[in-house]
């Protein structure tokens, strides 16, 4: 599989750090790389490695459509950060103020649940994921779920055991809930939310909330799993159940145009964006904030993002400067791949390029 790549926006650009990091992607094992690199020489920069289509042998070009996964989670925050900013959302308010009575159980409590720990992920609440519906996720392939439904999968199991020391438990039932919150505050969908407060705002053109629409817009970054051995595309999918933890489809140009204008303070007032920035430690040794992932694998060099893994396949990695100028976006097609490897390639090209 060759790389491929689009012409560069300007004339200053340095392509060898993207042109290296494209050879790098070509062996970590993935059927398809969606890439786009953002940087003040280079402008904004679209290619791809491999394949998006295994059958027909379409090469990926760079404006593939791709579900994102819990990058989602980032936009999610971002709306609920802006609701903060408007004065009709507290961080620090309990999620009972805003969706009375839904968590009193044995274990839960939304009395003693914030918003913040909803963002952050110290909640408490386990993932819906965890519950025995979800063993056989091929099994609820094209069904529709309500995030309601989600959340009263999760208040019947017990608390999760893998809490870190700061309260860190993981969990897409947090997101869910914030997805409520939002529709009880404005009156409408969290993805109506996103379309109105990110999407038009920022002209994403390739980004769309689903529904239950199962296939991916034209072109498309086909996802594949591993059956016995083998890749299955398994691109169509209802991913209602996702819904305000992973149900966004976007492309790489689009996610690295919102990431770079979130990191930019275009999308948050100052005191937001730094509460989005407050971070504790997860459960990968990394910083955790308000729906975002912050990364220092190379000491003194700080870039944030948020991974992503649909169970279609696709999978998501990114990262963008503390200054939102330079920004690397990856959409990938298949569940097999090597991600450590993937991570260090992002780390030295976001460092390498100008």
């Amino acid at each position: 599989m060759t790389p491929t790549a689009t012409s560069v926006a300007t004339p200053q650009c340095d392509t060898k750090p993207i042109q290296t990091a494209l050879k790098a992607l070509n062996g970590v094992g993935a059927s398809g790389i969606s890439v786009t690199v953002k940087s003040p020489r280079c402008g904004v920069w679209n290619g791809g490695v491999g394949l998006a289509d295994l059958r027909t042998g379409r090469e990926v070009v760079g404006n593939e459509h791709s579900r994102i996964a819990s990058n989602t989670k980032t936009w999610v925050a971002t709306v609920v950060l802006q609701l903060v900013g408007e004065g009709k959302v507290k961080l620090d308010d309990s999620v009972d103020r805003y969706l009375p009575g839904l968590i009193r159980t044995e274990h839960y409590d939304g009395r003693r649940i914030t918003v913040r720990q909803l963002l952050q992920h110290t909640s408490g609440l386990p993932d819906y994921l965890e519950a025995p519906f979800w063993e056989d996720l091929e099994a609820h392939r094209w069904d529709h779920f309500e995030p309601l439904q989600t959340v009263r999968q999760a208040l019947k199991l017990p608390p999760p055991e893998d809490r870190t020391p700061d309260g860190f438990s993981y969990s897409n039932t947090n997101y869910n809930l914030a997805g409520l919150i939002v529709q009880k505050v404005t009156g409408r969908s969290i993805g109506a939310e996103i379309k109105k407060r990110l999407i038009k705002p920022l002209a994403l053109r390739g980004t769309f909330w689903p529904g239950d629409r199962t296939s991916l817009p034209k072109p498309d970054l086909r996802g594949y799993v591993v059956q016995r051995g083998n890749l299955v595309d398994k691109t169509a999918w209802n991913v209602s159940a996702a819904d305000a933890s992973g149900a966004l489809v976007s492309t790489s140009a689009d996610a690295t145009a919102f990431w770079t204008a979130l990191w930019s303070g275009k999308l948050l007032a100052p005191a937001q964006l730094a509460e989005m920035k407050k971070t504790i430690p997860d459960d990968a040794g990394e910083g955790y904030g308000l729906g975002v992932e912050r990364y220092e694998r190379t000491p003194g060099f700080v870039t944030w993002g948020h991974s992503g893994y649909m169970e279609s396949g696709h999978k998501f990695r990114n990262a963008v400067t503390e200054d939102g100028r330079r920004a690397v976006t990856l959409m990938v097609g298949s569940e097999r791949f090597n991600s450590e490897k993937v991570d260090s390639i992002i780390e030295k090209l976001i460092h390498d390029i100008r």
